[in-house]
């Protein structure tokens, strides 16, 4: 998959104002500055309906956010196109938006998640918490990397957890 990907589209999504759950923005922001040919960032509170007509643009997707429950320091897995049974047009989940993508607009995109170990979601107007900031460390070194060669058929099946 390494010479055909010549689109990758970032989403980073959560909410900075509540601790943790700004990981996902805070990978987009990081991703942003690197400023890599041929990579899109986007970030946003949540995913969207929307964000279907973007995820067609592309090769492959990303969708960075936080997680309360996956393995230390964050998984790196591919994403299957999940069902579009009922959904908000406020939020939908990944799996949604890409096959909303399919369905929509004919996509081909490969549709990755990035999930990064969080801890604490309650707290409003809080920074991201120490032990989520070396998490979130690491999967920047990660996916800096990961994005810089493009072969993301060999990252996913080695990376499912850390």
């Amino acid at each position: 998959m390494t010479a055909d990907v010549k689109k990758i589209l970032l989403i980073g999504y959560g909410n900075p104002a509540r601790a943790d759950d700004g990981l996902g923005p805070a990978v987009a922001e990081y991703v942003e500055k690197l400023d890599l040919p041929g990579v899109t960032v986007d970030s946003d509170y949540q995913l969207t309906i929307e964000d279907s007509a973007a995820v067609a643009e592309n090769d492959v997707v990303i969708f960075a956010d936080a997680s309360v429950n996956c393995s230390e320091p964050f998984v790196f897995e591919l994403l299957a196109a999940g069902s579009v049974g009922s959904f908000s047009s406020h939020s939908v989940e990944p799996a949604e938006v890409m096959t909303l993508a399919e369905n929509l607009f004919k996509s081909k995109a490969k549709g990755f998640i990035l999930s990064i170990r969080g801890y604490e979601f309650d707290k409003f107007d809080s920074p991201l918490t120490e032990k989520a900031k070396e998490n979130l460390g690491k999967a920047l070194v990660f996916l800096a990397d990961l994005l810089k060669i493009k072969n993301f058929d060999n990252f996913y099946k080695d990376v499912a957890c850390f």
